[in-house]
């Protein structure tokens, strides 16, 4: 049987607080990549800096997690941007972290967009190739992230840039695939052991349960566990350890094997 293998993420630098109480550093026991806030929805350079910093010391890979520069609704509110300006933020935003990172001696491994922008990319091929622009301009070796089954990871690939399949822990499916709305009761799965089976559906079974009931294929190279979910920490080790018994490999994006990953 060939081993099964998948990366665990989350978002992390999204929060002083977080940073300032452990949170962040907590779940940095349990994931092996780190999306880094880098001053569009959130963070600065103090955050950015401390955020790489742990992830260096946890030897977990670090990317970027560039969103909507809208503060006041972390990034959450669809934007109306035309995709120039969604590139020159996106770019301006990655080289913030670079940065930072070279500073560090750091190579960061892939750009995971947020909120608002991940979204938009799923449904917008202008905002996909903008993103895929201001990340080839940067570093075209960085890895794509999003949602398995977006056709978001097809406009990428058919940049030539390399792409992981994302799916969640600890969100809730609707029966077409997509994430339920926030807004609506039960989008956040925020008990570790419901959290943890979905992930381990998604991993070993490569499906997932939606919201009323039905089994829908879900494919994916990365599993991810939002850092604001209440509980995270909890839900991260649970992930862990349950994919971990059930025999699951754990390792970061530019540790899976090359089939796993597709190359444009």
């Amino acid at each position: 049987m060939t081993e099964i293998a998948v990366d665990i993420n989350a978002d992390l630098g999204e929060c002083e607080e977080s940073l300032a109480c452990g949170t962040d550093f907590e779940l940095m026991r349990y994931i092996t990549s780190a999306n880094v806030a880098c001053g569009g929805h959130a963070g600065n350079e103090q955050t950015m800096m401390q955020t790489l910093t742990a992830a260096r010391r946890w030897k977990i890979a670090a990317g970027a997690h560039p969103g909507y520069a809208d503060r006041e609704n972390f990034g959450r509110i669809d934007s109306q941007l035309p995709p120039a300006a969604i590139e020159a933020s996106v770019q301006e935003q990655i080289a913030s972290l670079c940065k930072v990172a070279l500073s560090l001696d750091i190579r960061l491994v892939h750009v995971k967009p947020h909120g608002a922008l991940y979204h938009a990319a799923h449904r917008n091929r202008a905002v996909a190739l903008a993103i895929g622009r201001a990340v080839k301009a940067i570093d075209p070796q960085l890895i794509m992230v999003g949602q398995a089954g977006s056709p978001a990871l097809d406009v990428w690939n058919s940049m030539g840039l390399r792409w992981a399949a994302e799916a969640f822990a600890d969100r809730a499916y609707e029966p077409d695939g997509t994430l339920r709305k926030r807004t609506l009761s039960g989008a956040l799965l925020s008990d570790p052991a419901r959290a943890s089976q979905q992930a381990l559906d998604i991993v070993v079974h490569q499906h997932v349960t939606a919201s009323d009931g039905s089994e829908i294929p879900v494919s994916a190279n990365t599993i991810c566990i939002h850092s604001d979910t209440p509980g995270s920490v909890a839900i991260a080790r649970e992930v862990h350890q349950r994919l971990k018994a059930a025999g699951v490999r754990l390792q970061g994006l530019a540790c899976l094997p090359s089939s796993q990953l597709p190359i444009g």
